[in-house]
């Protein structure tokens, strides 16, 4: 069974991730930050990291740049809906720091699903 971890600072939006990829049969945990997130995924990897751009303590950008120094074949999407600035800036940045995929909030739930599954 395939692990996706969720880092997400939105309390209802993590938990909403979580039993949708749970119904698909992922295993999934969660941490509210990106410093909790790198915790958890330096206790037990993961297949794919799913983390927000805009968040407390560390934020999705840093996130990022972090998991790839310390764990450059990582498969990470990043998802956001924005900040002082449109989302779409923030995930194109994502990108180049080493997100695989990129999603607005909102996103399509079959868009993602699909890409899950073409990563994992």
């Amino acid at each position: 069974m395939a692990h996706i971890l969720i880092i997400d600072d939105d309390k209802d939006f993590r938990q909403m991730l979580q039993e949708m990829l749970e119904r698909e049969g992922y295993a999934v945990s969660s941490a509210v930050d990106g410093a909790e997130g790198i915790k958890l995924f330096k206790n037990k990897a993961a297949d794919l990291v799913i983390t927000d751009i805009i968040m407390p303590e560390k934020e999705g950008l840093e996130t990022i740049l972090t998991l790839r120094q310390d764990y450059p074949d990582v498969k990470i999407f990043a998802i956001s809906g924005g900040g002082r600035t449109h989302p779409g800036n923030y995930l194109i940045t994502a990108k180049h720091f080493g997100a695989m995929k990129t999603f607005m909030k909102p996103f399509n739930k079959n868009e993602l699903l699909g890409a899950i599954r073409e990563v994992i």
